[in-house]
């Protein structure tokens, strides 16, 4: 199993400063739009336009910063958005307490956390290609992701605890520290990292201006990252679009008391631990290509669940039992397609493509949340999701097609 697999102790600090800003993520889930209504009186437009916008517009931001951590060493470039991160999040408890907290800040602050984290996740994906053997990439992309389920689990109940006991501010505080003790933690990994050399000074030619599309280029000419571009930005988006909706749909429609709300969606994350714990050996069995294929599929077939949904306990247990078997799916194919797009990508474009990736899926999710509020808005929440579920069910068709199996030589006679 991929818990007893020893990567060294370069790769436990970066573990341990993914956990600790992983957790401190997790604390600070949802704070700003709490913010912006117990503490700035917002409406619900201003607290959408604090969702979609601070997304759509980090995304937007971040387009330069690809070619600027391709050719940057990685390590320097992931404290440096650690501390960017650190920054902006303790401005808003310093403004809090100084009686200057407005909601433009709120969503400066949103967009600067989101070009930062889309900067990170490019450094730091291209530092664990460097970091660890070709074999141990699934194994560390497993450990990532059941970090990352933990602390979703984990995190939200304990910061609205922390909300309760300390304030508003408490997790946004808290959040700002993580980074900050991340960046020590990345820090501490030491060793040397060669400074990646701009193509031009190789004699090849190109334009800055080029540099900031190479990342699309590559996937787009690429015949097994493609497919899995699309697929991923697809189901990502169509799955966060009803998050907005299925709050609505539970807490408003049905009658979820908030504790209620909190263990349905609590509860499944069990299954990304599980998911998480599977790909490797399933991976070893069966062959990445095969196990990220039937993960893609199956992960597709859940959401129309959601639809049958009701109040009280059977709504609860239909609500778990769906998102169990979603997220338990894509525990299992996320760890496979990080590992599956770092062995593929060329490695001088890779910083770009990790970039451009997160980019669209950030872009698609703000712009499929508005549309499907829109929907909801002008149908019913329960036909919003129905037909994300609906379209879900389409998307393993953009997933890539299986290499056939050579048929053997005719032996001869």
């Amino acid at each position: 199993m991929a818990g007893g697999r020893r990567l060294g102790r370069r790769f436990g600090w970066l573990w341990a400063a993914y956990a600790v800003s992983s957790y401190g993520s997790g604390l600070g889930f949802g704070a700003f739009p709490l913010i912006a209504v117990l503490v700035l009186h917002c409406g619900p437009t201003e607290v959408a336009v604090l969702a979609a916008a601070g997304r759509a517009v980090g995304a937007l931001v971040a387009v330069p910063l690809g070619p600027w951590v391709e050719f940057r060493r990685k390590r320097p470039v992931m404290m440096a958005m650690d501390l960017t991160r650190f920054t902006a999040l303790l401005s808003v408890p310093a403004a809090f307490a100084l009686g200057r907290l407005g909601f433009a800040q709120l969503l400066v602050v949103s967009v600067v956390v989101a070009a930062a984290d889309i900067a990170f996740r490019a450094a730091s994906g291209a530092y664990l290609k460097a970091l660890v053997l070709p074999e141990d990439l699934l194994v560390a992309n497993s450990r990532f992701e059941a970090t990352t389920w933990t602390a979703t689990m984990a995190g939200p109940p304990l910061g609205g605890a922390a909300i309760g006991l300390f304030g508003p501010v408490a997790t946004v505080l808290a959040d700002a520290v993580s980074h900050l003790l991340s960046a020590l933690g990345i820090r501490a990994i030491g060793g040397t990292e060669p400074r990646p050399v701009r193509p031009e000074r190789l004699g090849v030619t190109g334009t800055r201006a080029g540099e900031l599309l190479e990342g699309w280029r590559h996937i787009l000419g690429h015949p097994v990252l493609r497919p899995l571009f699309f697929n991923t930005i697809a189901v990502n988006g169509l799955i966060m679009a009803t998050e907005p909706l299925l709050a609505v749909l539970l807490l408003d429609r049905l009658g979820f008391a908030p504790w209620q709300y909190g263990l349905v969606f609590a509860v499944p994350c069990l299954g990304g631990l599980i998911g998480s714990r599977l790909a490797r050996p399933l991976a070893a069995r069966f062959g990445q290509q095969r196990v990220l294929l039937a993960a893609g599929v199956l992960r597709a077939c859940w959401g129309i669940g959601l639809v049958f949904v009701r109040p009280g306990v059977p709504g609860m247990l239909i609500v778990i039992v769906v998102e169990l078997g979603l997220v338990t799916c894509c525990g299992l194919f996320n760890p496979i397609l990080a590992t599956y797009r770092l062995e593929h990508a060329a490695p001088d474009k890779l910083a770009r493509t990790l970039t451009a990736w997160s980019i669209s899926s950030s872009a698609a999710i703000a712009t499929l949340t508005a549309l499907w509020g829109l929907l909801a808005a002008t149908t019913t929440p329960r036909t919003a999701i129905a037909l994300a579920g609906l379209l879900l069910l389409t998307t393993p068709l953009l997933l890539p097609r299986p290499k056939p199996s050579p048929h053997p030589a005719p032996t001869p006679t």
